[in-house]
């Protein structure tokens, strides 16, 4: 964490080269995010203008896919605040994101650089960067790398999602809305330190399962994310 740039070096190219390549086993399914997306704006009444800046800039995952399918037909006060209320919840999980990166980003000066990278911050460089730095790595543009491909593949299929959404229906059809949490699973199994480590994973996941089951709409998200945090936080060493 204290180390000095001399030892541990700062974005490089060849860190963000290699975040990239981390990511590139993965474009097939953020393609199929972006196409979804896509396919639900234009369904919902979204010009193609729209559908392109909204991933561009909120840039937020399966949120963005969830909130747009959700839209209201008339924008009142009440429903922008529902909405804005919904986006909240789900995005809330970025706030235990960002902090567990700040062990990493915590003592780099290059700020702009730092809240940049955070902008870009999704859940799949999220967990590469983690396992990069649990092995060892310590240069941010590794993350930095892995959150432009993200972006890109994230907002380049948006265009053709929206011309083919006419064609392609519900793409729940297609079991699209499986495969965030097959990446997921995929990943947690190459972070696996033990079963005392993995309570953590454990009881967010039933209270996730368990708040779905009786409350229903998005509060598990952040149930889930809660139970698990103060859990892990009390087997960390």
């Amino acid at each position: 964490m204290d180390a000095t740039p001399q030892q541990h070096p700062r974005w490089t190219l060849d860190a963000f080269r290699d975040g990239a390549i981390a990511t590139l086993p993965l474009l097939p399914g953020l393609c199929a995010f972006g196409i979804a997306f896509g396919t639900v704006a234009a369904r919902k009444g979204f010009s193609l203008l729209d559908a392109c800046l909204m991933s561009a800039t909120v840039f937020s995952g399966v949120a963005q896919i969830i909130v747009v399918d959700a839209w209201p037909n008339q924008l009142t006060a009440a429903t922008i605040f529902a909405t804005a209320v919904v986006t909240a919840l789900i995005c809330s999980r970025f706030i235990l994101i960002g902090a567990s990166m700040r062990p990493w980003f915590g003592g780099i000066p290059e700020r702009g650089r730092v809240y940049f990278t955070l902008y870009l911050l999704v859940e799949p460089p999220w967990l590469l960067g983690t396992r990069y730095y649990n092995n060892g790595g310590r240069d941010p543009a590794f993350v930095l790398g892995s959150c432009v491909v993200c972006w890109l593949s994230w907002v380049i299929p948006t265009a053709p999602g929206y011309w083919l959404g006419a064609s392609i229906g519900d793409p729940h059809r297609f079991g699209i809305d499986l495969i965030m949490p097959a990446f997921f699973v995929i990943m947690l199994v190459s972070m696996w330190q033990g079963p005392r480590r993995a309570a953590g994973w454990i009881v967010g996941s039933v209270v996730a399962v368990v708040t779905a089951q009786l409350f229903g709409g998005f509060w598990y998200v952040l149930a889930g994310a809660l139970a698990g945090s103060v859990v892990g936080g009390f087997v960390d060493d």
